[in-house]
């Protein structure tokens, strides 16, 4: 089994709660199950392996951060927010639904989330690393922090500072905090630690640079969400404050930054390498 196939068995397993009112947990299910690439959860996945993690153990954190990440999407596609009305190629939860519903969803999605960690299952230093570290990554100096950021610097033009700080925190908090909880899964060193921690990092930002370029160049019906949403809503992003090609190079840049502090780990990377190839090559 691959594991977009495993976790996705897994978030469906997660997603059986026998006293769920109803209408919330297809609200939920809507916003979790509609697809994806997954690719926090596969963050998971190969930097747990590389750490010597089994998979059982790993379904835990790569469940939590996909529940997340949809909480997050159902969260900014709120008419409050980007107020978008495609996800995926699906209509978007609170269109679907209604937008109470929407908030509770996203709400409940966060929570579950952490209870997922929390299972009898999972050692109690292993949870306390992991709630630890996706608590600060979607809080309020991480992915909370980013949005909070990102609607202030609507319709105003933000320095290439300004516009990283909000990709490290709105995207690339939680990718990095799925790199940290594969790594601190199993027993690598400090050093070990340290390279896939500085890898994180920087493949976070990679990746939210290449969606810039995808929001910028790509037709809606591949990218399964409105395309040139950033560019309506009045958003600063590295393509506007770059261009496109020097987007592209950057995203490249920091493509290659990354899989620099992999080097470490020789061939044993070989799995984040191609995740990383994936991210900046990826077309939706």
């Amino acid at each position: 089994m691959n594991d977009v196939d495993r976790v996705n068995a897994a978030l469906e397993r997660a997603l059986r709660l026998d006293d769920c009112p109803e209408r919330l947990l297809a609200a939920m299910r809507h916003g979790v199950l509609g697809g994806g690439k997954r690719i926090r959860a596969r963050l998971v996945y190969a930097a747990g392996r590389l750490a010597g993690a089994s998979n059982t153990l790993l379904d835990r954190a790569a469940v939590a951060v996909e529940l997340i990440h949809a909480y997050s999407l159902i969260h900014d596609d709120l008419p409050a927010m980007d107020d978008d009305d495609l996800r995926r190629g699906q209509p978007t939860v609170h269109v679907q639904f209604d937008e109470a519903t929407a908030i509770l969803a996203g709400d409940a999605l966060q929570a579950l989330a952490f209870e997922v960690l929390t299972h009898r299952s999972v050692d109690a230093e292993t949870a306390r690393r992991w709630v630890a570290i996706l608590a600060k990554a979607a809080g309020p100096e991480g992915m909370v922090a980013g949005q909070t950021l990102d609607i202030a610097g609507e319709d105003r033009s933000l320095s290439l500072a300004e516009v990283e700080a909000i990709h490290r925190r709105k995207t690339g908090a939680l990718l990095h905090a799925s790199v940290a909880m594969g790594a601190t899964a199993g027993e690598l060193s400090d050093p070990e630690v340290a390279a896939a921690d500085r890898f994180g990092a920087e493949i976070g930002l990679a990746f939210q640079i290449h969606d810039d370029v995808l929001d910028a160049t790509t037709a809606t019906e591949v990218l399964g969400k409105p395309q040139g949403s950033d560019q309506r809503q009045g958003k600063s992003t590295y393509v506007s404050a770059l261009g496109l090609d020097v987007a592209k190079r950057e995203a490249q840049r920091r493509f290659e930054d990354a899989c620099g502090h992999l080097a470490t780990f020789a061939d044993r990377a070989r799995e984040l390498t191609d995740l990383a190839h994936l991210i900046v090559s990826r077309t939706h």
